[in-house]
């Protein structure tokens, strides 16, 4: 079977909108990072870019199952000896909670030019509000 090479001007790029109040981190990231890919439509291939631009809303809400609010850590680096920096999840989503949700899409995507361009079309806010109703975002079940 060939791989059919669609025309960037013929995709069609839609606008999502996810709210993420009380949905498990894990399952809504795998949701988004499957918008933002393209997997879903039809005309998918693997080397190309085919995937709506998604927004994601009250971040601030999404939950840990198990034991996972206590340990899960995340980490930095500033690239000098002792440099590490560890935050917890708790600590982290008092700072800034949309940084977890983009944490959690960005380990799904591609880790290359591609995943970059993907991740460009997260759209990630911590309250109900976002400046994106002019594209007019169809709403998304998780």
């Amino acid at each position: 079977m060939k791989t059919v090479v669609v025309p960037t001007s013929s995709i069609v790029r839609q606008w999502c909108i996810v709210d993420a109040a009380s949905q498990t981190l894990g399952r809504l990231a795998s949701k988004v990072a499957q918008l933002l890919i393209g997997k879903g439509k039809v005309a998918y291939s693997p080397n190309q870019d085919h995937g709506d631009n998604v927004i994601v809303i009250n971040a601030d809400k999404v939950k840990l199952t198990g034991i996972k609010p206590e340990t899960k850590f995340y980490f930095r680096h500033s690239r000098y000896p002792g440099g590490a920096k560890f935050r917890s999840f708790r600590e982290q989503m008092s700072v800034d909670a949309s940084q977890v949700v983009i944490h959690a899409v960005h380990g799904m995507v591609a880790k290359n030019a591609r995943g970059r361009a993907i991740m460009k079309k997260l759209h990630v806010y911590t309250g109900k509000q976002h400046p994106h109703t002019a594209q007019q975002p169809k709403p998304i079940s998780v």
